[in-house]
């Protein structure tokens, strides 16, 4: 089984571990995008004002934009450790035992404008690009990852459960025919439905914890199910694809 999360804006700073090696990362058939990437974003960080326009932040994002200056040369973390964020703090990897640490490495990958996707124990540096990012010279994200990195994700998935919780834009980097996604939604007194907004990370983040701390390894939605059930969270199989999150 492998669970696909998405990114986060936020990230945590500093770091353990030696600046980043493009080549410690999962799925080495990335290495070239993920090299011209942070090769752009670095030469991007020379000009602020260019930066804050390309990547949409405020006028005190320095910080932001020294961070991908130093992208080669900043110490690295655990991908894990080093997205924050609503899902992050809902999938609480700081109560993980030692074990339970290595079901998440085992079982998690990450979504990322600047290295497709990655698998929670790779080592990165904090940076700044969403997936709608447009870098200046560059095609789309979309059409850079297009060419390697669904092929990518299809050679690491294979014979394997993928539950795709990643948001549509990290989807479109590159997607994965026959993954289970999930949809949450909130149920009022009246039995409507709506999609939810807010709770959406949250619930992921439990699905997600759920998915890490089962001692079994669903095979399909009904396995998936079963799993999320147990963690207390009400579920519905809505497609052989698509699981609901019901909340109230």
């Amino acid at each position: 089984m492998l669970v696909l999360l998405p990114p986060s804006e936020t990230k945590s700073d500093g770091g353990s571990g030696s600046p980043l090696d493009l080549d410690s990362l999962a799925m080495p058939q990335l290495t070239a995008v993920r090299d011209k990437l942070v090769t752009e974003v670095i030469a991007l960080a020379a000009d602020p004002d260019a930066s804050r326009a390309a990547l949409a932040l405020g006028k005190g994002a320095d910080a932001e934009i020294a961070r991908n200056a130093a992208l080669r040369t900043s110490a690295t973390r655990p991908a894990l450790d080093r997205y924050t964020g609503v899902l992050y703090d809902a999938l609480d990897v700081a109560r993980f035992t030692k074990a339970q640490r290595a079901k998440a490495e085992a079982r998690l990958g990450i979504g990322s404008a600047l290295f497709g996707v990655i698998r929670a124990g790779d080592p990165i540096p904090a940076y700044r690009l969403s997936g709608g990012s447009k870098l200046p010279g560059l095609p789309t994200l979309q059409s850079l990852w297009k060419a390697a990195l669904p092929a990518a994700l299809r050679a690491e998935t294979a014979g394997h459960l993928v539950v795709d919780l990643r948001s549509g834009t990290y989807q479109n980097l590159g997607r994965v025919p026959g993954a289970v996604t999930a949809t949450v939604l909130t149920e009022r007194p009246d039995g409507k439905r709506t999609v939810v907004s807010h709770f959406n990370k949250h619930h992921k983040g439990l699905l997600a914890r759920a998915l890490v701390l089962s001692r079994s390894e669903p095979s399909d939605i009904d396995g998936l199910a079963r799993v999320a059930e147990k963690s207390g969270l009400r579920t519905e199989i809505a497609s052989k694809t698509e699981l609901l999150i019901i909340t109230s």
